[in-house]
């Protein structure tokens, strides 16, 4: 499928095809996407066909931009906004967002770390269907079909499975993929179930947030298949050693990662938010209402990282006083080992003195 197409979105093929170049130089810039074929994929998918609209916060609320806008200058923002490196908002249902388009250059990335296995012989078109021997990917969050597109530019489609939640986005997505000349299995249902009959996969990717790895994403696995998924606003990279008995280990990717949560989990999910405003301390420092902390400790990253990962374990109390013991531990320090129904998240070594019980467990 050439990137040249222009579609229904309002943008002529000159512009978005140098747009979506500018954004591969962007993400190259970042770090990302040395594999040619990824490049290749982020280089000829038009993710422009697949964000015909997103949405901006304003001081009146939020804005909608569309590549279908009267208004020339409304829709060079609209393109201007599609090939930024930043997370889009795409689905908004009573002022909450409900879905979203990840920020390109953290795609790039999760793409690369899923490590697959490719089914396309070389010189093979994207989207092909080849046979061969290639990886089969679950994901697990459709959103806009973005990723999934990309995903099937480079394996070939029918090795792609993605699930979201509502017909009211898998729907569009499912149109905007054939539009766009992938057809991979877009399927609607509860992603916390995966899609056992298309199972087994090798490799799974979820781009929504977790408070705990899904069972049925493991049993759904095969042997040494990768699991990547947000958890605790960082990226857990899985290992499955025994998919019938629930068994995986792995460790967090050092980037953090924030994402709509999975819906099944939104409850036991702790979103990103800004912290109350402090008061003033005895002595002079500046502390926090609710937990007495530092304002600085709080709005550091990592420890809000070290805080969401112990929360069913830790109060914030103690879980500064680990903090500090461990010298600000970086997020590849910590890991996560799935046996069975137990789930453990741990500092060093899973056998070490800090484990604790994932929050969804």
């Amino acid at each position: 499928m050439s990137g040249t197409q222009s579609g229904p979105a309002g943008a002529s093929a000159g512009e978005a095809d140098a747009a979506r170049a500018e954004l591969v130089r962007q993400i190259r810039a970042s770090g990302h996407l040395g594999d040619p074929r990824w490049r290749a994929a982020f280089e000829e998918v038009p993710r422009h066909l697949f964000v015909p609209y997103f949405f901006v916060a304003t001081p009146r609320g939020y804005q909608r931009l569309s590549g279908s806008d009267p208004d020339p200058r409304q829709r060079a923002r609209w393109l201007d906004g599609v090939y930024t490196d930043g997370p889009l908002a795409t689905c908004m249902r009573d002022g909450e967002l409900v879905s979203s388009s990840s920020q390109p250059s953290l795609m790039a990335m999760m793409l690369e770390e899923l490590r697959v296995e490719d089914a396309e012989a070389p010189g093979a078109g994207p989207g092909t269907d080849t046979g061969g021997t290639g990886c089969r990917v679950l994901e697990i969050g459709t959103g806009t079909g973005y990723n999934a597109a990309l995903m099937a530019h480079r394996l070939g489609a029918e090795r792609v499975t993605t699930v979201d939640l509502d017909e009211e986005i898998t729907g569009p997505a499912r149109e905007r993929l054939a539009a766009s000349g992938y057809r991979p299995a877009v399927v609607t249902g509860d992603g916390a179930l995966g899609c056992p009959e298309r199972a087994p996969y090798d490799r799974t990717i979820a781009t929504c947030a977790l408070s705990a790895v899904p069972p049925a994403w493991i049993a759904q696995s095969t042997p040494g298949a990768l699991i990547l998924a947000p958890l605790a606003t960082g990226l857990i990279a899985l290992r499955v050693t025994d998919p019938g008995a629930g068994r995986a280990e792995g460790r967090f990717l050092a980037t953090p990662a924030y994402f709509v949560p999975l819906r099944a989990q939104a409850d036991a999910t702790e979103e990103p938010g800004e912290e109350p405003e402090p008061r003033p301390a005895p002595g002079g420092g500046r502390r926090d209402d609710r937990h007495g902390l530092p304002r600085e400790v709080l709005r550091d990253e990592r420890f809000h990282f070290l805080r969401t990962l112990t929360a069913a374990s830790l109060t914030p109390h103690e879980a500064h006083d680990l903090w500090r013991q461990e010298d600000r531990p970086r997020r590849e320090r910590f890991g996560v080992t799935v046996d069975g129904a137990v789930q453990r998240a741990w500092l060093d070594t899973p056998d070490g003195p800090h484990s604790w019980p994932l929050t969804g467990t």
